[in-house]
């Protein structure tokens, strides 16, 4: 399966997502950049608003692409301790990049949302939307993160990922939905014909569009 881009691979996903459209208490939440972009094409089919959820990868060490582990925007953090152990990563490493990766949250944040507060969870129905998912450590400490907000339900929407990580997602939410879920998987990239880089100029002007269209 291939999706054109973004915004397609958010339009298949919002039709899967019909059932949501016109609950009262619903937000969808993109992870930053290409998140963004999916969300939006979901917030807009369901009439939902829109924010970002902002969670970093901790890479490792010569090898930036391979997570051990993440941290989110409240400064929930996960380690791969097996990983961690495997790779002989110390403790310093594992600190000075968690505050250099929440450093990078904090300019986002202030980014993306400049002075608007973070948006409340509590007893909303949360659809977290990513653009795929590879290993899943981003997407779980980004689940785990809201689910300690207390949300009366928890959604999680990509279109495409590793079948592996998204059955041990599964047992993190209250409902998944995943396009196309491949044995043998490479990269999320090579499930679009166009995945060029999310700008944060893209991300700010669509959630700008979102907050013009609420007033």
């Amino acid at each position: 399966m291939l999706f054109q881009d973004r915004r397609e691979a958010g339009q298949a996903l919002a039709r899967e997502l019909a059932s949501f459209k016109g609950s009262s208490n619903l937000i969808v939440l993109g992870i930053p950049r290409g998140g963004v972009v999916v969300g939006h094409e979901i917030a807009k089919a369901l009439g939902a608003p829109i924010d970002v959820y902002i969670t970093r990868k901790i890479g490792a060490p010569h090898n930036p692409e391979l997570a051990i582990g993440a941290v989110a925007s409240d400064g929930t953090l996960i380690i791969d301790q097996q990983l961690v152990r495997r790779l002989g990563v110390d403790e310093d490493y594992i600190e000075e990049e968690s505050k250099r990766q929440k450093d990078e949250i904090s300019r986002r944040l202030s980014e993306y949302r400049g002075d608007r507060p973070s948006p409340q969870l509590a007893g909303k129905i949360v659809i977290l939307v990513d653009d795929g998912v590879a290993t899943g450590a981003t997407t779980l400490v980004t689940i785990r993160a809201i689910k300690a907000q207390d949300p009366s339900e928890l959604v999680l929407a990509v279109p495409v990922g590793p079948r592996d990580s998204i059955e041990s997602l599964r047992q993190e939410v209250d409902k998944i939905v995943c396009l196309h879920a491949p044995e043998i998987f490479w990269a999320v990239g090579a499930f679009y014909n166009v995945f060029d880089q999310t700008s944060d100029a893209e991300v700010k002007a669509l959630l700008q569009i979102d907050q013009e269209q609420e007033v």
